[in-house]
């Protein structure tokens, strides 16, 4: 059988190197646990176009949590449906997504996702970009190597086929989404989106967050993306960084309202 590279936040895990972390981020900023209500508020915000792009493994109806939350306050949100074929066909989807907004616009990227608008971020309706348990590259990094960067706990990516790879659905629920309702967790197993494998030697060109303010999101408990390398890759983009303790990797979807609420203060540039 072809050995495979995993890793850890295209949705991969990763096999892992030994790596020294930076001085521990002093911006980082704990949200606390308690789920809130859906409020409707009329007012418009002053930055209201949000693009949501989703990760590996994963389609966008995952957003459906933060979508409801962030309309409900006056944004206008869309979400990329990317083929995971290559960066360079993720980046052009989301490219036709921003280019169908009227104004500023906040990008926001979950897991393999983040490499995605780190590319696309480039555009200049973007004002922001948030990483959702995201990739941050820098230009000419693969991204291959740097999830072998700090280690992760679980390996249970194999081939789909074709040059595709899919996460184990028998592992699916502790590896990805351990703080789902395991039906819930079955059902994006059954139904996750395969990536190429080809991606894993993809760059970015521009980093986006070089230019442009970022706001990084840590879910304390993924198993799929190491949070150390999430704070690294964070602190490295000088990000405003907002820890979700307890959270799995699907953090979008267990703890919607802190996430809507990161993508509120990227509106307001806060």
């Amino acid at each position: 059988m072809k050995k495979i590279i995993p890793a850890v936040t295209l949705g991969l895990a990763g096999i892992v190197t030994t790596a020294v972390l930076a001085t521990p981020v002093n911006a980082a900023t704990k949200a606390d646990d308690t789920a809130a209500p859906v409020q409707v508020d009329n007012k418009t915000p002053k930055v209201h176009n949000v693009v949501l792009v989703h990760g590996a493994f994963a389609d966008g109806s995952g957003w459906q949590g933060v979508f409801d939350r962030l309309t409900a306050k006056g944004y206008h949100v869309s979400v990329v449906q990317e083929p995971e074929t290559s960066l360079a066909d993720d980046v052009a989807a989301t490219r036709r997504v921003i280019a169908q907004q009227d104004g500023p616009t906040v990008l926001v990227g979950h897991s393999y996702g983040g490499a995605v608008i780190t590319q696309a971020g480039n555009d200049p309706k973007v004002q922001s970009l948030v990483y959702v348990a995201a990739l941050a590259p820098d230009a000419g990094e693969p991204l291959g190597e740097l999830l072998q960067k700090i280690p992760t706990p679980t390996n249970d990516i194999q081939p789909a086929g074709d040059g595709y790879l899919m996460l184990n659905p028998e592992k699916f629920h502790a590896d990805f989404a351990a703080d789902l309702p395991a039906r819930q967790a079955d059902f994006m197993a059954q139904s996750q989106v395969e990536i190429s494998e080809s991606i894993l030697g993809d760059t970015v060109t521009t980093p986006a967050w070089k230019t442009k303010p970022s706001y990084g999101i840590v879910p304390g408990a993924d198993m799929v993306a190491s949070p150390d390398l999430e704070r690294w890759m964070y602190q490295r983009a000088h990000s405003k960084i907002t820890e979700v303790p307890g959270s799995s990797h699907v953090v979008y979807i267990s703890h919607a309202d802190k996430v809507a609420s990161v993508i509120e203060d990227a509106a307001a540039g806060r």
